[in-house]
């Protein structure tokens, strides 16, 4: 007989308030052929228009609260200049995390910050690639594989670090195994291409070119991270990878347990986080899975963890990966959207108020 051990979850009480009204991504997937070896040079529709941190279309849909929901609230105004974290986890559904004896601290993570229990990728996108893609550039761009750059980089500049780079900003993809050294373009170690999606971009790598400085400079080992966690030297905007055995994809020593691999790798990096300067000035972690395992497109989980998120708060808004791209373009003030993102509803029920760049 199986027992739940995650008790946590049962002990949300009846609905503080609900409403009926759900948004549903409606970017469909691009079917391109993915799979081809030929360059391929693409632009999103972003013409969503200026951000304006309203939670977009579809409405606010319901949620469920914990009896301290409602005044969980820090009161902290939102910071300034708020950086945003992005931990990205492999293939599962969030009743597998959530049901799982080997998730114990991602529980404790859920009941420290807010939960999105209806947080989908976007409909029928499978496997891993197009979904990485899809939280960079609204959209996957006709990529159905997960053939590395040599088969898929794009020319367009509508993606978000190259958004994030006009507007003066900073970012990093911290990547467990590459080695800092050249442009991660091919596998190496246990660091796969396919779930590293600002590789795919000729304006990031200077059009696939493994000794890229630009792409080395911003492509940065999964082993700086602490270091610059710890001498407040995060950009602003992470974007954190781990290995195939740590992001719960693979089955490896010593856990022989995916979940278990990936409960104690977070275990390990979220404290570092929560300790850091950046968190403490207003940081947002954002938490979540690339896709459901077997061609499930969930509901996958969002967890957000932050001094303006609502504090053991679970929600269920319909989200997709699309809505996690229109919060962190609202955060920055970036324009236009892009791709689904002009139609998603942001993650702004998660927070007692959206942290927004002051300009």
């Amino acid at each position: 007989m199986r027992i739940n051990t995650a008790p946590l979850f049962a002990l949300i009480p009846l609905l503080a308030a609900a409403v009926g009204c759900s948004s549903s991504d409606t970017t469909t997937a691009s079917t391109g052929a993915g799979g081809s070896a030929s360059t391929t040079s693409a632009s999103s529709s972003g013409s969503g228009g200026a951000p304006v941190g309203t939670g977009g279309a579809g409405g606010s849909g319901s949620s469920v609260t914990s009896s301290s929901a409602a005044s969980t609230g820090t009161g902290v105004a939102p910071a300034v200049n708020p950086k945003v974290i992005i931990v990205l986890m492999e293939n599962h559904i969030w009743s597998d995390v959530k049901d799982s004896p080997s998730a114990k601290y991602i529980h404790k993570l859920a009941t420290m910050g807010a939960l999105a229990e209806q947080y989908y990728n976007p409909p029928k996108l499978h496997p891993s690639e197009p979904n990485y893609l899809w939280l960079e550039a609204g959209d996957n761009l006709g990529v159905l594989d997960d053939s590395p750059p040599a088969s898929h980089h794009f020319a367009t500049p509508d993606h978000l670090v190259s958004q994030i780079v006009k507007a003066g900003k900073t970012w990093k993809a911290y990547q467990e195994d590459i080695t800092g050294t050249e442009c991660p373009l091919k596998p190496i170690g246990k660091y796969a291409p396919k779930h590293n999606a600002m590789v795919f971009f000729d304006d990031v790598t200077d059009g696939n070119k493994i000794a890229s400085a630009n792409c080395i400079a911003h492509e940065r080992p999964y082993t700086e991270l602490a270091g610059d966690l710890a001498n407040d030297k995060l950009p602003d905007y992470s974007f954190i990878t781990p290995n195939l055995c740590n992001d719960m994809h693979d089955t490896c020593a010593p856990q022989n347990n995916p979940i278990q691999q990936g409960d104690d790798w977070l275990a390990d990096l979220v404290p570092k986080i929560l300790a850091s300067k950046a968190y403490e000035g207003g940081a947002t972690l954002l938490l979540t899975w690339d896709e459901g395992e077997n061609l499930n497109d969930g509901p996958i989980g969002m967890i957000a963890l932050g001094k303006s998120v609502k504090a053991g708060y679970v929600g269920t808004v319909h989200y997709t990966h699309s809505s996690t791209v229109r919060t962190i373009q609202e955060i920055f003030g970036l324009s236009p959207f892009l791709g689904g993102a002009a139609s998603a509803t942001d993650l702004s029920d998660l927070f007692t108020a959206l942290p927004m760049t002051t300009k």
